[in-house]
């Protein structure tokens, strides 16, 4: 007989602040793909429609985010890292 494995909720926090969700994708990924605050900045002001409650949620906004980020070449990381200093 096969062991049946009891599936575990995922316990993430849906309602997250820019800080929080930072650290929490931060956490999850590789170096390249790391982010910061202006990146995150940058990424709110071209998908404005994500973002109805000023809201960072680990579902639904970090799958875009990496595709996002994962898109823009290592000049452009350091154009947007710049615009906010």
């Amino acid at each position: 007989m096969i062991p049946r494995f009891k599936r575990i909720k995922k316990n993430i926090n849906t309602h997250l602040s820019k800080e929080q969700f930072l650290e929490e994708h931060n956490k999850l990924s590789p170096e390249n793909l790391k982010a910061t605050i202006p990146l995150l900045s940058r990424f709110k002001a071209d998908h404005t429609l994500m973002f109805k409650d000023n809201t960072w949620s680990v579902d639904k906004i970090r799958r875009p985010f990496i595709f996002w980020i994962s898109s823009l070449t290592d000049e452009e990381k350091a154009n947007i890292k710049e615009e906010k200093k």
